[in-house]
C-alpha cells in the first residue's frame, strides 16, 4: 500500500491519507497518485478487503 493506514475500532473502520504526498502521475499519465492500496487488500483482522485509489487531475 502507498499512503494509506487502516485501523478498525469495534466495527469502524479508519483510513487515513496524507493528502500531501505524491507518486508520480498515473499509468496514463492523466492523474496524479496520492494513495493506492494497489489492488484489493484485507482489512486488519477482518475478513473484509478494501481497494482504495486517491489521485487529483494533473495541472
Amino acid at each position: 500500500m502507498k499512503n494509506i493506514e487502516m485501523s478498525v475500532e469495534g466495527n469502524i473502520l479508519t483510513i487515513k491519507v496524507d493528502l500531501t504526498k505524491d507518486f508520480g502521475p498515473s499509468s496514463t499519465g492523466k492523474t496524479i497518485i496520492i494513495a493506492s492500496t494497489e489492488g484489493n487488500v484485507s482489512i486488519p483482522d477482518r475478513e473484509e478487503k478494501v481497494g482504495l485509489n486517491v489521485y487529483r487531475k494533473k495541472s
